[in-house]
């Protein structure tokens, strides 16, 4: 079963997410600020994290930066969300160790396909 970290001081983005994501195949964890989720994911690294890019205490490439520094089993695949579409932040955060990004406000087939795309197998060049 995989484990997936929403990041984002809105509760509302968060219950959205869970909503749309937890069942079965997918326990959803919630984090508020950037402190609280790399507490928690020192203390159980999720398989997926989507971070907020305007989280409130600290800057999303600093965060995934901070969460690529962490040793352990699981390397997680790590989406910035974004209000708007913004390149340079969407390269920051790549450079910084993000696999893609997520618009938000999103609706339901929108997470889906982001999600079939992280889970999508790599394909060799």
């Amino acid at each position: 079963m995989k484990r997936c970290m929403f990041v984002d001081d809105s509760s509302v983005i968060r219950k959205v997410a869970k909503r749309i994501l937890g069942g079965p195949d997918m326990i959803m964890v919630e984090a508020e600020s950037g402190a609280d989720a790399v507490q928690m994911c020192a203390a159980a690294m999720p398989d997926i994290i989507v971070v907020d890019g305007g989280l409130p205490d600290m800057e999303a490439v600093e965060f995934i930066r901070t969460i690529r520094a962490m040793q352990g089993p699981i390397t997680p695949q790590i989406l910035i969300s974004l209000i708007e579409m913004d390149v340079g932040a969407i390269m920051r955060a790549k450079r910084a160790g993000a696999q893609g990004y997520l618009l938000k406000p999103f609706n339901r087939a929108q997470l889906l396909d982001s999600f079939r795309i992280l889970q999508a197998p790599a394909r060799a060049a």
